[in-house]
């Protein structure tokens, strides 16, 4: 079963209707927390029954907020398999490459199309990206409009 089919199905069979994103959530904490709770007193089994409560309470949760599980697993892949010592900053004006915390290169910004250049090279070399500028957020939010995958 894919967890996209998984998440309707819980979702059908769930036992309590949450009211907000907010109640869906705190359910989730209240499950992990009694997950953590029986792990702590030695009792893997009971540990075990919560944590697949919570993860039920996690797909109720992600389907009020309208998230896809499957894409979630992919990014999430994605970002583990980032670099962490490779960042590509990206500023208002300009890209700098970044290896160890050391500034291995550096480019101006002219357009838009600079910016996906640079997006696209830093999932070619599994870079991290960071928007650095407060100004920068705006041409995130345009990034993010203009482009498609």
């Amino acid at each position: 079963m894919k967890l996209k089919e998984a998440q309707n199905v819980i979702w059908q069979n769930r036992k309590y209707e949450p009211k907000s994103a907010i109640e869906a959530i705190s359910h989730l904490i209240q499950e992990t927390t009694k997950s953590l709770n029986a792990f702590k007193q030695n009792e893997p089994e009971k540990a075990q029954k919560e944590l697949e409560d919570a993860f039920s309470c996690l797909m109720i949760a992600m389907k009020i907020l309208n998230i896809n599980p499957e894409e979630v697993v992919y990014r999430q892949i994605e970002q583990m398999q980032t670099d962490a010592s490779r960042i590509i900053h990206i500023y208002s004006d300009r890209v700098e490459l970044s290896v160890d915390n050391e500034i291995k290169g550096s480019w101006n910004i002219y357009s838009q199309e600079d910016i996906l250049d640079a997006k696209k090279m830093a999932q070619e070399l599994k870079c991290k990206i960071i928007f650095e500028d407060a100004t920068q957020l705006s041409l995130k939010e345009g990034l993010n409009e203009n482009t498609t995958k």
